[in-house]
């Protein structure tokens, strides 16, 4: 069974740097990550649960280019400079991942087969998974599943009760909501029926109106919105971002051409704290205050 989203994977030039913007910014820590040894890519990882948001950064150019994350990573750093942060790719959680790929490539998804993985921590123990993949992966592309080993380091029962309780320096736990991808309004419907087939996500008319389309996986909301052009403040300068209509469209924005680098958006909840959010290099972070809610 598809569980949720299981991590959002950001691209960024240098992760230890951009943990420390986003603790200073936003108030979420993120903890160590490791090496992908074999994929030419590392991490630093902030904690939402079980759901995470993956910072992404390249230690071999060579082995990236060759491997199945390190593409989109290196597209996505690529797009705008070494500087740029952007999302790459993103993951749903499996607790069945050969019976849920096979159910959908028999609805015409082209998920690659069942792939192992690991990430070596630099405290010597080892992350291990196995995921499945389609052809192509971008931050518009549908997404990979994956299913974590529970006998492997993180995801031992014990370690998940540990975070369950994490109180980030915001103030409290925190938890992902959203993901919102603004798109060009003549690609929504074919985005949709796209998702559709690659991973039975149902879009409906979101209740943010503006033409997004909302879809539900477990405890979260996927929305693809029209954006506009719009101004917004980047840490450390940067140029006017690109504004998804469903949240943070700014007045007077244009719409769209197609082919132009979306803003992606990540929505998450604090319980017991004030909100807060920023646009870091292409992404948005949104952070209420208050209970989670499915239509966000």
């Amino acid at each position: 069974m598809l569980l949720g989203i299981d991590h959002l994977v950001v691209a960024v030039a240098d992760p230890d740097r951009a943990a420390a913007e986003i603790e200073a910014e936003l108030g979420l820590r993120a903890a160590e990550g490791g090496r992908h040894e074999t994929q030419g890519t590392f991490n630093r990882l902030v904690w939402l649960g079980d759901a995470f948001i993956e910072l992404i950064g390249v230690f071999d150019r060579a082995l990236a280019e060759r491997s199945w994350i390190g593409r989109p990573t290196l597209a996505a750093l690529d797009a705008d400079g070494p500087a740029a942060w952007s999302l790459a790719t993103w993951a749903i959680a499996s607790d069945s991942l050969d019976a849920d790929a096979a159910r959908l490539r028999g609805q015409g998804s082209d998920l690659g087969p069942p792939l192992p993985g690991e990430r070596h921590r630099p405290d010597g123990r080892v992350v291990r998974w196995r995921l499945a993949a389609p052809g192509d992966l971008g931050p518009l592309e549908p997404p990979f599943l994956i299913e974590h080993a529970p006998d492997s380091a993180e995801w031992t029962a014990a370690e998940r009760t540990a975070r369950a309780g994490e109180i980030h320096p915001i103030g409290g736990p925190v938890r992902l909501e959203r993901l919102e991808l603004g798109v060009a309004l003549a690609d929504l419907s074919r985005l949709t029926r796209q998702y559709l087939r690659a991973t039975g996500l149902r879009f409906r008319p979101s209740l943010a109106g503006r033409g997004a389309r909302d879809a539900t996986i477990g405890p979260h909301l996927v929305r693809l919105a029209p954006a506009v052009r719009g101004p917004a403040a980047h840490l450390g300068g940067g140029a006017p971002a690109l504004v998804a209509r469903g949240a943070a469209a700014q007045p007077g924005g244009a719409p769209l051409d197609r082919g132009i680098p979306t803003l992606a958006t990540i929505g998450l909840v604090v319980e017991g704290a004030e909100g807060r959010a920023a646009d870091m290099h292409g992404v948005r972070f949104e952070v209420r205050g208050g209970a989670p809610s499915p239509d966000a």
